[in-house]
């Protein structure tokens, strides 16, 4: 099996036990440590796998963190429009 795609299911299941956890801050801090360590991983994967698997992994990926994405995407309209 390919290392990129199990790295990237692993990092797709750890985001979903630590948006299980109960905190205080509505998994901000989590959320950031969470794209940082998948941004490379996307490319990794982007790299090794193709573009289709890539687009595939950032859609899991944009679905568990959904509201930082919710949130870049309201900023881009505030500054754009």
């Amino acid at each position: 099996m390919n290392w990129p795609l199990v790295l990237c299911l692993t990092w797709l299941i750890a985001a979903n036990l630590i948006g299980m956890l109960p905190t205080r801050d509505k998994h901000w801090r989590a959320a950031y440590v969470m794209i940082a360590i998948g941004v490379p991983l996307l490319g990794w994967l982007t790299w090794a796998a193709g573009p289709v698997i890539g687009l595939v992994f950032l859609a899991a990926a944009a679905s568990i963190l959904r509201w930082p994405v919710f949130f870049l995407w309201r900023w881009i309209k505030q500054r754009v429009g």
